[in-house]
């Protein structure tokens, strides 16, 4: 899966993991449009900076979605584009002398994240809101048996008896394929492989129920088998409970079989968004293509080509960026380019992108 993107099939119509009788993708909104009253998640005009002595890092730099029930969001772009950031924001796992939110609000369920105190924030993390992480060893206490870290996070949030947490703890458990479940709930996060460590955190992120999961990079520290395995487990558990999932991920295959709309970064902001089919099909951003022309594939002619690279470098993010992040490495840059930042504007149904020439993009693709 890591090396191969799938193709649309016909009659494909949503994404793995997706209710069959879910709405079409709701379109994409502009950044200054205000939250959509039947989203579950509603991020506006997020700023994050990091402050050290070196300066200030614009991590993230005025992103705005939604996320709707009982959908996957996919956020994609290469390492150091503010995916992670926006995550870690959303959840207020930032350390704060470091880093902060300047700017901006995260709306879920009715209620502004970032305004809220931590001791507010302790009650929905875990709990409405969770989070996997991409290396668990990082995430799970070495020093606790994974049954006492999962029945704690169920005591906790629900105020269930501490028999009644260790049985979720092991129907968790087994939930997530992992054998012998009652048994290994006495066992240490280092006796697990990292496939089935990461089936342990899928397994502590939904123990109580949350209706909003966020997905970071999940299985890029596992090879390609257990990857495939990790993200059947998640979708099979995400349409049995319902929750709403956002993946962040920089592979491209893993996000055109499970997602139903997705949002591309670069440099901290968001540069384009769609629904999955749409994107995959008419990608109108330069570094959208540019993603898109660099996965191997390995059916057909394409695959006796040379991977097709973007050349150039990521901006520094602790320098102001005047006119589009991108220009210095897109071959369709004009002037204007280099001196005005393009605004997020609609090129289709439920389509966005920040480019000022992503007309001609769109008619270069039609005429390869």
């Amino acid at each position: 899966m890591d090396h191969l993107l799938p193709r649309h099939r016909a009659g494909h119509g949503r994404a793995r993991g997706e209710s069959a009788r879910r709405r079409p993708a709701r379109p994409a909104r502009p950044a200054s449009c205000e939250a959509d009253v039947n989203s579950l998640l509603a991020v506006r005009d997020l700023k994050t900076h990091f402050f050290t002595v070196d300066g200030v890092t614009r991590a993230v730099d005025g992103v705005s979605f939604d996320v709707f029930p009982n959908e996957t969001l996919g956020i994609v772009g290469e390492s150091g584009c503010g995916k992670s950031v926006t995550a870690l924001s959303i959840m207020r796992l930032l350390p704060p002398r470091l880093a902060r939110t300047i700017d901006g609000s995260v709306t879920f369920e009715n209620r502004d994240l970032v305004q809220l105190d931590e001791a507010e924030m302790r009650k929905l993390r875990g709990n409405r809101l969770a989070m996997i992480f991409q290396e668990p060893m990082t995430s799970l206490n070495p020093v606790l048996t994974v049954g006492h870290q999962i029945a704690e996070s169920v005591r906790i949030h629900t105020g269930a008896s501490a028999s009644a947490a260790n049985a979720r703890a092991a129907e968790m458990l087994r939930l997530v394929k992992i054998p012998d479940a009652e048994r290994r709930l006495n066992d240490y996060p280092h006796q697990f492989s990292g496939g089935m460590r990461q089936r342990v955190m899928i397994a502590t992120a939904l123990a109580c129920n949350p209706t909003l999961l966020i997905a970071d990079e999940p299985t890029t520290a596992l090879d390609v088998t257990i990857q495939a395995q990790i993200l059947d487990l998640m979708l099979e558990l995400k349409a049995r409970t319902g929750a709403a999932v956002i993946l962040i991920t920089h592979n491209l295959g893993i996000v055109a079989e499970t997602c139903r709309r997705v949002i591309v970064m670069y440099a901290g902001r968001k540069i384009e968004e769609a629904a999955t089919t749409e994107l995959f099909d008419r990608p109108a951003h330069p570094y959208t293509r540019g993603l898109m022309a660099s996965i191997p594939r390995l059916r057909g002619k394409a695959r006796k080509r040379r991977l097709a690279e973007i050349p150039g470098i990521v901006p520094s993010l602790r320098e102001p960026i005047e006119g589009c992040a991108f220009a210095p490495r897109c071959a369709y840059a004009v002037a204007r380019c280099r001196l005005e930042t393009p605004a997020l504007r609609p090129i289709g149904d439920g389509h966005v992108v920040a480019c000022h020439e992503a007309e001609r993009v769109l008619a270069t693709a039609v005429a390869a």
